[in-house]
């Protein structure tokens, strides 16, 4: 091996004339790259990140109002911001809740009954119609039931009415006597049907029916939105 053949060629390589072997350098540019690449892709997610912390510490007003609520965002004008604050404080937790409209009830002096006996039990009719006209109520007809009606009834009763009565003169009835159904017929007037059934056994208490009939002339208010 000659003096001047580099060290490490096993002799391969042989200096003569002018012609010399290429000694370059390993070329690590693509590693270059590709770190600095991963490098602005792990800053840009550590960015992000931090903008989710911001946001979720912060609070975002939109959730506020998807919710229905009149809570300010971010980038609403001082002045928006300022009227939501006060409408906010005028409903807000401390705040009574926005009173519901009372129901006006027909008075039972108001509702004309039919009492009609569905059951083989004698004398329930007439027992009810007593009950009933203690209570206020105007009891007219009172008898078995029909054939479309007798023996065919398992639940405690049914109120059969014109589809033109009043809905609250059912709901006043119907708080006398729980578990009874509703159902129309072609009949013209406005009085009410009351067929009692198989699993009948006595009227309401009248003062379980009393607190029936308070909470539908005064419905509980509506909870107010919170922030």
């Amino acid at each position: 091996m000659s003096m001047l053949t580099p060290p490490g060629m096993g002799g391969k390589y042989r200096v003569t004339g002018a012609a010399y072997p290429r000694m370059s350098r390993p070329r690590r540019r693509r590693k270059v790259v590709f770190a600095l690449l991963g490098s602005v892709l792990a800053l840009a997610l550590l960015g992000y990140g931090a903008l989710q912390l911001v946001d979720v510490f912060r609070g975002n007003g939109k959730h506020d109002a998807a919710a229905g609520t009149n809570c300010p965002t971010a980038s609403a004008s001082p002045a928006k911001a300022a009227k939501a604050k006060a409408a906010n404080t005028a409903s807000g937790p401390g705040a009574a809740p926005s009173p519901t409209p009372a129901v006006a009830l027909p008075q039972p002096g108001q509702i004309t009954v039919n009492i009609y006996n569905a059951t083989p039990r004698g004398g329930l009719a007439k027992a009810v119609r007593e009950e009933l006209e203690k209570r206020g109520f105007k009891v007219d007809k009172v008898g078995n039931a029909p054939p479309d009606f007798d023996k065919k009834v398992p639940g405690p009763g049914i109120l059969v009415g014109s589809p033109r009565t009043d809905k609250a003169a059912y709901s006043v009835l119907a708080a006398q006597l729980a578990g009874v159904t509703t159902q129309t017929d072609t009949r013209e007037g406005t009085d009410i049907d009351l067929i009692l059934g198989d699993a009948f056994k006595e009227l309401s208490p009248k003062a379980d029916a009393d607190r029936a009939l308070a909470a539908l002339a005064n419905p509980a208010p509506a909870p107010a939105g919170k922030c």
